[in-house]
């Protein structure tokens, strides 16, 4: 023990050294893995925590205070059994759950050994919000198979904008959690961050049979964490016991039983200009299987989990010119070992891949929107997902000092092989959009597009009293390979352009009579980079009454952005996030819990910002006179007449100076947080909660690319008009920096001296400060499944506004986190305050099973949500800039008509019920079968529409606020399966 204690110190001193040299640091959670136990026995007393099943046992004695706790124990069910000094016994039972601590008090009056069930239900030590679900509750209810879904059970969560996070394949499917955008998240398996940080709106998953838990934070979390606005999402996944325990089972949804298609013809509207929903043919038809098998190498000490996943999935869609049909067979696994070196030491290993290929054929249509197929188009392959590997060490050096370290290596695949690449886009938006020519994507990416984590992470934890200390520090490398262009390297876009109508390009329509014309645009973009983020933390937390703990924290990290040659383009030390939280036992009863927060919290500069602003980008647009036609060939370009107006650059496919790109100064993307809420335990198991949350955006990271005000403002102050023309070229070219703040530009003046350092002041650039704020008042209630029952909801009133959605933009589903329109030009945020794309108003959850019948049990899940806000998109008309019109459809003028966000009301609230039937034969056991009814009622509400209203300044949309995505059909999903 002497031993123990000697290094036990002489680590936590080279720790303390590390953060006073600001070593290299950052994000992941360790600890997100394991749980821990506290609560109150006679003094002196001897606590043992056992379970027996993965061969764990650890003993502590009761402080002075009469307090215990034991940290970073393996999630699971244990005995407590707990020695009083006069050698009377008492004992109980603990479920811990990974990432939460476990409250379990024992009277300190000498008593005979007692034994009983007891679940604690509220953590008295943690101040932070957050739902656990395990894979067990989860199975009780009918939800779709992947983590969003579950993720969006939580109080507070909210589904994003289809369009957010889209493939050629499948629609965005990432949640917004508590008002900040779908790309403001952070994602872990096993402590492993595995967030796609492209853009922040992937992430890799296992098997959704191979989850133990899922862990979803919505608020109030330690400092621990970092690189997240929004939320954490934490997967802990199953694990070998000492008893061999294995399964088989198959998940069939058919297309024949899930609810139609639908899609909106424009030209089909009601008297009231409203869409009508008419139904067409398609579907998808999914079968799964899963086999696993745990259990023990040597029992108590080695323990393995295997699970292989097969799927055949195919999915028929009938558009208006194609047909698709879509199938994936792409197998997956999970693979896990625990090894208990010995009663100090454990180590784990896990290795997964979600690595998926799917497979596009593609014909012509005859019909539209019907069943037929024409020629054939292609054959198209995308790739998505990788392989994961994670190792992590944790060493208890003495029964109050643990230290766990862990290393990753994650991929993530963004390959596509396109057999039509070589056609371009071709697009007439006069009336309804029609799509002619022979391409099947719009955009092609690099043929070796992936990303690339290596992570490692290490935390210790140190009880010294009534203080209760952790730090640690983590440090990661993502490598991004990119590139992407339009299909055949050109869109064409059709359109009819009214008289005293003005293109995008600023020509104007003077002939008195409508026009057709041909907007051309080429983009192309790519290369190799590489970001590095890293973070070091300290947290107390101090007990400091018998009923009363604080925690007090702070959370330091670092960002590196590097450019396509290696160069770093942006580099910010030193943010301080502090994190303050009290927890009040009320009565001392463990009975009523009342807690608050402080925090502040940063977000990484995601690696899209490296592929658009430090990386080589074409993009120009030219528009000319429609020459009435299209090709013959299968390319049908249309025929060009005189072209009109000058060419609209915006990249000119160099990559320039990182240093001339990027603001100096910078200051990551923040936000501050605030949370007083309360928690009471009732009889028969009932907890209920109320909780108040305000979140503001403090600082926002985007480009901006007002040149024309800087040049004003150069003239005005001094500048030779040459210097003045080369500042405004080179803001023009967009400038990273901290919206409604100075900016300094390093500009070369072309006088020998290079680059020379300018501070434009914030009026000049003529933004407004960015601005989001939540406000939430949740109310919840929960009643844990005792065997017989189990009922779990909340209800939520959220304001989300401001002037900004943070890292992307709904509005027009843009998912180039740091890099949006907005802030581009003072005309594009000009009425842009208001109620945001993720403001959800009212929304109601309840979820729950009951155990009818020894073999039968049911489950449901209700949904009612309050609609998203709507806008009126347009050409821009103000008097801010001449230069925002040139983004089209994109400001809040809208055929001339000033429409401040949010001002054209709101989509219909949105319902949905699911409904679970589960029955377990006495004649087999370990047999299940279950029927999941998702949307039962085939509720197909509108939740996103075409908010952009002008094809031209001046030319309405025709197909202003069609729907773009509705609530999904519904499905039905049998499962078959077998443990033993």
């Amino acid at each position: 023990m002497l031993r123990k204690t000697v290094v036990a110190h002489a680590l936590s001193v080279a720790f303390m050294a590390i953060i006073a040299s600001h070593a290299i640091v950052t994000v992941a959670h360790a600890q997100s893995t394991n749980g821990s136990v506290s609560g109150k026995a006679a003094a002196g007393s001897v606590v043992v925590i056992e379970n027996k099943s993965i061969g764990v046992s650890r003993t502590v004695t009761s402080g002075k205070d009469g307090m215990y706790q034991m940290s970073q124990m393996a999630p699971g069910t244990y005995t407590i059994t707990v020695k009083l000094p006069n050698g009377a016994e008492q004992s109980d039972t603990v479920v811990i759950n990974p990432g939460q601590g476990s409250t379990v008090n024992f009277s300190d009056v000498a008593s005979v050994t007692v034994s009983g069930s007891r679940a604690a239900r509220i953590d008295f030590k943690s101040p932070e919000s957050t739902t656990v679900l395990s894979k067990v509750a989860i199975d009780r209810i009918p939800v779709t198979r992947d983590v969003t879904a579950v993720a969006l059970l939580a109080p507070g969560a909210t589904r994003g904008d289809s369009r957010i996070g889209q493939t050629n394949l499948r629609a965005g499917n990432v949640p917004s959690l508590g008002g900040a955008s779908p790309a403001e998240n952070v994602y872990y398996i096993n402590g492993f961050n595995v967030t796609n940080s492209l853009n922040g709106v992937a992430f890799n998953q296992v098997p959704f049979d191979a989850i133990g838990s899922q862990e979803i934070k919505t608020g109030g979390y330690g400092p621990e964490y970092g690189r997240s606005l929004g939320g954490v999402l934490s997967v802990t996944t199953k694990r070998g016991t000492n008893e061999w325990k294995g399964g088989a089972n198959v998940i069939y949804a058919p297309d024949s039983l899930e609810g139609s298609a639908i899609y909106t013809e424009p030209t089909v509207k009601t008297a009231d200009g409203k869409y009508v929903q008419l139904k067409r043919p398609g579907g998808t038809d999914d079968l799964q299987g899963n086999v696993w098998l745990g259990g023990p190498i040597i029992k108590d000490k080695l323990f393995i989990f295997g699970l292989v996943q097969g799927a055949d999935i195919k999915r028929d869609t009938y558009g208006k010119t194609q047909q698709d049909v879509t199938t994936s067979k792409s197998p997956k696994y999970l693979l896990k070992a625990d090894w208990n070196i010995n009663d100090s030491n454990t180590l784990e290993l896990t290795a997964f891949s979600d690595k998926a290929k799917d497979k596009v054929d593609t014909w012509q249509s005859p019909n539209a929107y019907a069943e037929g197929r024409g020629d054939f188009v292609g054959h198209d392959e995308y790739t998505t997902g990788g392989e994961n590997y994670i190792a992590k060490y944790t060493t208890w050096l003495t029964d109050d000092f643990t230290v766990s370290a862990m290393y990753g290596l994650g991929r993530y695949n963004r390959k596509s092989n396109i057999a039509t690449s070589a056609c371009p886009i071709v697009q007439d938006l006069r009336g309804s959009t029609t799509n002619y020519g022979c391409r099947t994507a719009s955009t092609i990416t690099d043929p070796n597009a992936n990303d690339e984590r290596k992570a490692f992470r290490l935390d210790a934890e140190w009880t010294l009293g009534d203080h209760g200390l952790r730090f640690g520090l983590d440090s990661e490398k993502y490598k991004v390979v990119d590139g992407t262009s339009y299909s055949g390297g050109m869109l064409y876009q059709i359109s009819t352009l009214n008289a005293g109508s003005t293109a995008i390009n600023g020509y104007r329509n003077t002939s008195g009579a409508p026009i057709d014309i041909v907007t051309s645009r080429v983009f192309a973009n790519g290369g190799a980079f590489e970001t590095e983020n890293a973070a070091y933390y300290i947290e107390d937390n101090w007990q400091v009454s018998k009923n009363v703990v604080t925690s007090l924290g702070i959370r330091n990290e670092s960002f590196t952005n590097k450019n396509a040659v290696g160069a770093t383009f942006i580099e910010v030390k030193n943010t301080w996030a502090p994190r303050l939280g009290l927890t009040w036992d009320v009565r001392g009863d463990s009975q009523t819990k009342l807690f608050a927060n402080a925090g502040r919290y940063y977000i990484p500069v995601m690696s899209n910002t490296n592929v658009r602003l430090s990386g080589a980008e074409t993009d120009y647009r030219d528009v000319y006179v429609y020459g009435g036609s299209l090709g013959t060939d299968r390319f049908r370009l249309p025929a060009l007449g005189t072209k009109l107006g000058d060419r609209l650059v915006s990249g000119n496919g160099e990559a320039g100076d990182p240093r001339s790109v990027v603001d100096p100064n910078i200051k990551p993307m923040y936000q501050d947080e605030y949370i007083l809420g309360i928690q009471q335990a009732l009889a028969n198991r009932w907890v209920v909660g109320a909780k108040l949350t305000y979140r503001k955006l403090q600082s926002v990271m985007d480009d901006m690319c007002n040149g024309t005000g800087a040049a004003s403002w150069a003239t005005a102050n001094g500048y030779t008009a040459d210097q003045a023309a080369i500042l405004g070229d080179a803001i023009d070219h967009c400038f990273l920096y901290n919206p409604g703040k100075d900016l300094t530009a390093n500009v070369d003046f072309e006088d020998g001296k290079g680059l020379t350092q300018v501070r434009i002041p914030a009026s000049a650039l003529g933004f407004p400060k960015p601005e989001r704020t939540y406000k939430s008042l949740e109310l919840t209630f929960e009643r844990p499944w005792d065997g017989k029952w189990s009922l779990q909801g909340s209800y939520v009133m959220a304001f989300s506004k401001g002037n900004t959605e943070g890292y992307v933009k709904s509005d027009i589903g843009q998912d180039d986190a740091g890099i949006s329109q907005d802030w581009d030009y003072p005309g594009l945020m000009e009425g842009a305050y208001g109620y945001l794309p993720n403001d959800r108003r009212h929304t109601v959850k309840l979820f729950g099973a009951y155990q009818v019948a020894d073999e039968w049990r049911l489950g449901t899940n209700l949904v009612v949500q309050s609609g998203r806000p709507k806008n009126c998109l347009g050409y821009y008309n103000g008097n801010l800039d001449t230069v925002s019109i040139g983004y089209g459809s994109a400001s809040f003028y809208c055929n001339g008509v000033f429409n401040p966000r949010g001002s054209q009301g709101r989509l219909a609230w949105t319902t949905e019920v699911g409904v679970q039937a589960n029955y377990q034969p006495k004649w087999q056991k370990g047999l299940t079968f279950t029927i999941d009814a998702l949307n039962i009622f085939n509720e197909r509400t509108v939740t996103s529409i075409n908010e952009q209203g002008e094809t031209a300044l001046g030319t309405p949309s025709a197909t202003y606020m069609q729907p773009q995505s509705f609530q999904s059909a519904r499905k039905f999903r049998f499962t078959a399966a077998y443990e033993f």
